[in-house]
């Protein structure tokens, strides 16, 4: 009798109140569930004391979630953080060598915004900390003063590479996406290849070039409202096939 598959999702590591909770937004886990028709498995942020090989082992596929927080920046080089800027240590060595490992396994892997850069780093790239910063590009960031649908609307478009996967699951050249995010791709990691641009050339999406199964990372947030946008339907779907793929062959 076939099983759904299981789909871990790394959490984050967060203090409400006076005691720290090991969380992720439902708006993920919604997206496991109806998206790619998976069970979502919450991965605690444990790093080191977490046994790698046998969440490898349990799981079908991973999602990396966007986040406040950011990677930080000792990880690729990077200099220190502005004032204020919030990390999560432990979800940085949970996630950093976690990601290698699952796209060596086989596993489908979806990684999205802060998940996106966690995959770029663990590849050994380097990240822009602050976009709006750097001479030519565009401020990617959206209006926190604004109600959440206005946050999550289509900001800008990106152009799909000839030959890539998303080009494949879009079925067009162009996407309109959402714009959330201050940090950015730097310098690609290697084995990585870009599968979208922004306008002002922001690498937007990557895969993992000679990955065994999915492996994509996306800058956007598919996640949100997925299934009111015919792209990101298709996406999760895509996803929850691989991950199904994976659990077939694996038991």
């Amino acid at each position: 009798m076939s099983r759904l598959p299981l789909i871990g999702i790394p959490a984050d590591r967060r203090l409400v109140g006076k005691h720290y909770f090991h969380m992720v937004g439902e708006k993920y886990i919604e997206a496991v569930a109806a998206g790619a028709g998976a069970v979502p498995v919450l991965v605690p942020a444990l790093g080191p004391e977490l046994d790698l090989s046998s969440l490898l082992n349990a799981c079908d596929g991973l999602l990396l979630t966007g986040s406040a927080s950011n990677v930080e920046p000792h990880h690729y080089g990077g200099p220190a953080s502005k004032p204020g800027t919030l990390h999560d240590p432990n979800r940085d060595a949970t996630t950093i060598p976690l990601i290698p490992r699952a796209v060596a396994a086989g596993l489908p892997v979806l990684a999205i915004c802060r998940g996106f850069q966690e995959m770029n780093v663990a590849y050994g790239g380097t990240l822009h900390q602050r976009l709006h910063e750097v001479p030519g590009l565009f401020d990617h960031r959206d209006d926190e003063s604004l109600p959440l649908d206005a946050q999550y609307a289509p900001a800008h478009e990106v152009l799909l590479e000839p030959g890539g996967l998303l080009r494949k699951i879009a079925g067009t050249d162009r996407l309109q996406v959402n714009s959330l995010h201050s940090q950015g791709v730097r310098e690609l990691g290697a084995d990585l290849v870009a599968e979208a641009h922004a306008p002002d050339g922001v690498i937007e999406a990557f895969r993992v070039a000679d990955s065994p199964s999915f492996a994509l990372g996306l800058q956007w947030h598919p996640e949100w409202q997925f299934a009111k946008n015919a792209f990101s339907r298709a996406l999760f779907s895509a996803f929850g096939e691989a991950s199904r793929q994976h659990a077939s062959g694996a038991r």
